[in-house]
């Protein structure tokens, strides 16, 4: 089993294990040796970071890391995840790092890695990865060190690929966007890319201090955009997170729409015009089951796998689907992308908007949603509440009361030291009698911190 790796990389508080300066060294080394083991010339990483303070830190941690093993590093900066992804292939490195927690507070972060392909990595490779970093791996000789260098362009390269996934002549012109970027890794590339396509653009969320990342602003508190939106008579409001790999929408009047119903418009338009492949929908567990019943009402399909965009991608890549995500607003569209990409499915979202001349309020309602509550309960390091019997006794009874109106989800997050309870049913009254329950039983099991 992996003890570091989680479902998106390596993440933790910044300077407390696993997230520290020592950590990212040996992590840095171990893929360093891994991915340049290949009997060829030049081997070449790619790095980008969003604007957490401790960034800095692992960036040269990382870059330590890597350059010992021989590694020659090329240093993007503040860039989106998706970035790293379209950068690592078009740049023909072995490595892609991404330095970021996503939407987690300033003082987490993570790192994430991209093979050759600009995919993100299996399991399998994280617990080889693993394993050479308990064992240690061998330095390069001295004259075969990596250097480290600066890429300057690398935003640019990314908007120039983000606007190729727009249909030809797409123009902006005449829209007002609310584009808030989380104080993260898009600050300067997303208004600059709506601004270049013709946009009139009102930044939010743009000016980064190191500490204020996703802090009442972005994808997770889109409040302070939505209100915005109203307050400027905006179009649309684009909400990204910190590495600018999920969105949420806001229409005209400050509603708010999260990627199920961003996924529902894409796969009923892409099948429409014979787009969508294999008329498959690819998201998670976590989507709601309005958006199965609204594909199935169209003859289309609906497959589910384990929360984690990656874990979507590698069913997409598996099957040859093309369109895929996450309710919390990862839209994968792997024609143009290797990943979970904001900007690009916001973009999409307003070609739709001038294709058909509708405005945003009439196309972010897709569906209509089964009620579905989600809570979190926090446990300590070493707490295994879903291992107790009375834990197991009330799900089993809320299973069981959810038979033939709903559905139960319990599951550890990837990310967060969390036990998430998330059930969906017809019925409201039930459904909250059967959250509560749980959540009720998994905070009496867990053991005194």
């Amino acid at each position: 089993m992996r003890k570091l790796f989680g479902t998106d990389g390596v993440r933790g508080t910044a300077n407390m294990h696993p997230m520290t300066a020592e950590m990212a060294l040996k992590i840095g080394t171990a893929v360093g040796h891994y991915f340049g083991r290949a009997e060829r010339g030049v081997h070449r990483v790619v790095i980008g970071k969003d604007t957490r303070l401790s960034g800095y830190m692992f960036e040269n941690a990382l870059t330590a890391g890597l350059t010992s093993t021989g590694m020659s590093v090329l240093l993007m900066g503040p860039v989106p995840t998706p970035a790293v992804g379209l950068l690592t292939r078009s740049m023909r490195a072995d490595l892609g790092v991404m330095i970021s927690a996503s939407h987690n507070p300033a003082q987490d972060n993570g790192i994430k890695f991209f093979g050759p392909d600009g995919f993100k990595l299996s399991d399998q490779v994280e617990s080889e990865i693993e394993a050479l970093i308990d064992s240690g791996v061998p330095l390069a000789a001295t004259d075969r060190i990596g250097r480290a260098k600066r890429i300057d362009d690398a935003r640019f390269r990314y908007g120039e690929r983000i606007k190729a996934s727009l249909p030809r002549g797409i123009r902006l012109d005449g829209l007002k966007v609310v584009v808030d970027c989380a104080n993260g890794a898009a600050y300067r590339a997303a208004p600059e890319i709506l601004w270049e396509l013709g946009a009139e653009v009102v930044p939010v969320g743009v000016t980064p201090n190191g500490l204020n990342i996703n802090d009442g602003c972005g994808s997770t508190k889109p409040r302070v955009a939505a209100e915005t939106v109203v307050a400027h008579k905006a179009d649309l409001g684009i909400c990204l997170d910190g590495d600018a790999d999920r969105i949420i929408l806001i229409d005209e009047t400050g509603t708010v729409a999260d990627g199920d119903q961003i996924m529902a418009l894409f796969a009923s338009r892409w099948a429409a015009e014979d787009r969508l492949a294999r008329k498959t929908l690819v998201a998670t567990v976590m989507s709601n089951l309005g958006l199965e019943h609204f594909l199935q009402g169209r003859g289309l399909h609906l497959e589910r796998t384990k929360v984690g965009d990656r874990y979507v991608v590698e069913r997409m890549r598996e099957a040859g689907f093309n369109l895929g995500g996450e309710q919390s607003g990862h839209i994968v569209m792997s024609d143009y992308a290797t990943t979970g990409d904001g900007l690009m499915a916001g973009l999409n979202f307003v070609a739709e908007m001038i294709r058909s001349g509708e405005p945003a309020s009439a196309l972010i309602r897709q569906f209509e949603r089964v009620p579905q509550l989600l809570k979190n309960v926090r446990y300590e390091a070493g707490q295994e509440p879903l291992a107790k019997a009375a834990v197991k006794a009330a799900i089993a009874d809320a299973e069981a009361a959810l038979t033939g109106s709903g559905r139960l989800l319990i599951r550890k997050s990837g990310t967060e030291p969390l036990i998430r309870v998330m059930a969906e049913c017809t019925d409201e009254a039930l459904l909250k009698q059967v959250v509560d329950g749980i959540v009720a039983e998994v905070e009496a099991a867990r053991e005194p911190a």
